[in-house]
């Protein structure tokens, strides 16, 4: 099973996923399915934060929600489930080859009519969509390079109650040791620091997974 809870030690990770809502018997097919890939298999995101997504979701009720970054469509399925009636999922990705997989396990649990996946640039997708703040709900997890790029179109579309989440914000905790100096990091850094800076905004940095950050708009 998928833990994915990079700051704590096996038996407590483990510990935290025994008492978080466990997948469902879909989500266990796909969190299989995705394991068949090997290496790449870590890029799905633990079942103890995907608990937490659906929870938001649920709490939200987002009418209008969009995931940059499908992979295989784990972290899809925990936000589709709770969505409205007539709530829709705009997915962004550019594999085919990996979103096919996500589509067979949509169909399979029901939610394939509530997700929309687009195979394109996702900057070209957000930037497609209407200027007026219309997403309750975004995700992303997606190239580190783009992040500042994908939150700037983001951000303005966010509605007064909408929530952004961005996943491997603490990076395996290489985010805080000053001796890690590879682009992926110092793309996470500029972005943590791009966030807090952002008088637009209020975020919560979670030590959730390989950490979450949940943005949403400062009140009035």
């Amino acid at each position: 099973m998928s833990s994915r809870i990079d700051f704590l030690d096996e038996a407590l990770a483990a510990y935290v996923n025994a008492h978080s809502a466990g997948p469902d018997e879909v989500q266990r097919q796909l969190i299989e399915a995705t394991a068949e890939l090997g290496g790449w298999s870590v890029m799905q995101i633990g079942t103890a934060q995907g608990a937490f997504m659906t929870m938001l979701a649920s709490l939200l009720q987002p009418r209008f929600a969009v995931e940059i970054g499908t992979f295989t469509g784990y972290s899809a399925l925990c936000v589709a489930k709770a969505l409205p009636p007539g709530g829709r999922l705009l997915c962004c990705d550019v594999s085919e080859e990996w979103t096919a997989i996500a589509l067979d396990h949509w169909e399979r649990a029901g939610l394939a009519d509530r997700i929309e996946l687009r195979i394109a640039p996702a900057l070209d997708t957000l930037r497609s969509l209407p200027d007026e703040p219309a997403v309750d709900f975004a995700f992303i997890d997606a190239d580190k390079q783009s992040y500042i790029a994908y939150y700037e179109e983001l951000v303005p579309r966010l509605s007064e109650r909408g929530v952004i989440l961005v996943d491997n914000v603490l990076w395996s905790g290489n985010v805080a040791n000053p001796d890690q100096t590879d682009s992926t990091t110092e793309e996470l850094r500029a972005f943590n620091a791009h966030v807090i800076a952002d008088e637009r905004v209020l975020v919560a940095l979670l030590p959730v997974g390989d950490g979450l950050s949940m943005i949403t708009r400062r009140p009035a």
